[in-house]
């Protein structure tokens, strides 16, 4: 899972959680505004302890008899995912009892099926990265030809012997999560979820009780209600077909649909993608998006663009057409929709017990990943934060401290990494230009549109896009960019700095590693433009005014 990262917006704050009982006054309230950090440590640690108290609360009947005070579990999760998993077992290792349930194993997901591992592992990042390194052997073998390399007949894939080994290491690492939930003690139930009760779930008629409950079911692919949508195929399905697709149809303009398109291009498939917008990859860097779209056209992907598919209609030949706004294309073997996803929270009990959600599907939590349930809690792509895998498992090991160490944790959301598997790749980390001029205004913008090494001598057109956003006023890096061969290997170090908070004096203090492509960003000297959002100082003239915005 990858996307454009922003810091996302809580729909709740945690002040607006505490019980009834507490009194709020308006100086209670206001506290948060003026806390040290030392108060708001004492701030945090009163919240979960006053959320731990209407727990306890809610541990009494109508009539006000005490409930029993033994919990079969004292955390109980629905779906092992990465988030459930990695809450689950940090609990387990801070001495809680804890159970999980899952159900049954299938590469394809549905309302009777899943698997140990979640959608990352066995119908997401894993598979889908298995199919990019076997897609990019077709461009290696063009590559080589330029460095000596021939071959006595053009080289042949085998889209079985892909898919079954594939399968195979699914199945290897299916067992492999199976046996860390085990070896850490937890309980590993086969079976759906669903919640009875504030402290109750019932799994395939079998009730269990725990002192808190999590929710971490991650989401489900969406395709949308238009004429002739059962003859396409979703992400999941596309993974696992019986043969390879002679000419594809890709509906969605996003980080899967690109990734797709690279996928089934390289293994010599026709690719059309159709989206609804003018440029691919929304909310992107803006250079990004169309340095993206044009190396992928250069490939041989066909992008429709402003086109946004109305109906599929299937021909006696078996062949399928895509009928948009402005026309019809004939002859697609297999159409697919990567028009979003969608949380995976229907028929969980959800609104039965109070749990509040947006109108997607999404649970709604605060800052430490709580409901409107105190006992009922939420990590990973059911909640809508941020849907990348790593930040599940940040969200689920913030969760176990909080409830089980007595450290309230909030996930940091900032300079979180992310990266497109697509053809050629993209890492990026921290604020797009765009973004950066709307929250600092005065910017500093540093670019390189090169050709690599290797293209030099492989003849073809493959080129490196990279780009650094600094604080004018600072000197900053706000944001990181980059388009090419190996960007997310090399944006995953340079997010460090990054996170940090280095400034580009300290960039340009690093020495480089040479030759790579990743020592660009530490020899950019030149900025290709600055814009200035804030006033004018006094006494500049109206030629240093536009210098200074960059015109």
């Amino acid at each position: 899972m990858a996307t454009s990262v922003t810091t996302p917006k809580l729909t709740t704050t945690f002040y607006n959680r505490l019980p009834i009982t507490v009194p709020l006054s308006s100086h209670f309230l206001s506290l948060q505004n003026t806390l040290t950090p030392f108060s708001h440590n004492c701030f945090s640690l009163l919240y979960f302890q006053c959320r731990r108290r209407h727990v306890a609360a809610r541990a009494k009947s109508d009539n006000g008899a005490e409930l029993p005070s033994h919990y079969d579990f004292d955390l109980f999760t629905i779906g092992a995912g990465s988030g459930g998993v990695r809450a689950s077992r940090f609990a387990a290792n801070f001495g809680a009892s804890v159970a999980i349930c899952e159900l049954p194993f299938s590469t394809i997901s549905s309302e009777t099926t899943g698997g140990v591992g979640g959608t990352c592992v066995l119908r997401g990042c894993v598979p889908k990265k298995l199919l990019v390194y076997a897609s990019k052997f077709s461009h290696e073998f063009d590559e080589s030809n330029g460095f000596g390399w021939k071959y006595g007949t053009e080289p042949q894939h085998d889209w079985s012997t892909l898919i079954a080994n594939k399968n195979a290491e699914l199945q290897r690492l299916t067992g492999i999560y199976k046996n860390i939930l085990i070896n850490a003690g937890i309980t590993l139930i086969e079976g759906r979820g669903k919640i009875v009760d504030p402290h109750t779930v019932d799994v395939d008629g079998k009730l269990y009780s725990a002192r808190h409950i999590l929710i971490s079911v991650g989401g489900r692919p969406f395709i949308p209600d238009i004429p002739g949508s059962e003859y396409a195929i979703d992400s999941d399905a596309a993974l696992d077909l019986p043969s390879k697709p002679e000419k594809i149809a890709i509906v969605g303009g996003g980080y899967i649909a690109l990734e797709f398109a690279g996928i089934f291009s390289g293994l010599t498939s026709e690719v059309h993608v159709f989206i609804r917008q003018k440029k691919v990859l929304r909310g992107f860097d803006e250079d990004i998006r169309d340095f993206v779209a044009e190396q992928m056209s250069l490939r041989g992907i066909e992008f429709h663009t402003e086109e946004s598919p109305q109906a599929i209609l299937k021909s006696t030949d078996g062949s399928l057409s895509v009928k948009t706004n402005k026309g019809t294309v004939d002859g697609f073997s297999h159409v697919m929709f990567a028009t979003g996803r969608r949380p995976n929270t229907k028929n969980l009990g959800l609104e039965k017990v109070g749990v509040k959600m947006t109108k997607n599907g999404a649970i709604e939590v605060d800052e430490y990943s709580g409901t409107a349930v105190p006992s009922i809690w939420a990590v990973g792509d059911v909640t809508d934060r941020i849907n990348l895998t790593p930040v599940a498992l940040m969200e689920g090991g913030a969760l176990a401290k909080t409830l089980f160490q007595a450290e309230p944790t909030k996930p940091d959301y900032s300079a979180v990494p992310s990266a497109v598997f697509s053809q050629p790749p993209i890492g990026q980390v921290g604020l797009s230009e765009e973004q950066a001029i709307q929250e600092y205004g005065d910017i500093d913008v540093f670019t390189a549109n090169f050709r690599p090494l290797k293209a030099t001598l492989s003849g073809l057109p493959d080129r490196i896009f990279m780009k650094l956003v600094l604080c004018a006023k600072t000197n900053k890096v706000l944001g990181l960019h980059m388009c090419g061969e190996d960007a997310p290997e090399i944006v995953q170090g340079f997010a460090v700095a990054v996170k940090a908070g280095l400034t580009k004096a300290d960039f340009d203090a690093t020495v480089g590693v040479h030759p790579t492509a990743a020592e660009e960003f530490v020899t950019l000297r030149t900025p290709t433009r600055k814009i200035r959002k804030s006033p004018p100082s006094e006494g500049m003239t109206g030629p240093e005014v536009k210098a200074a915005a960059g015109v």
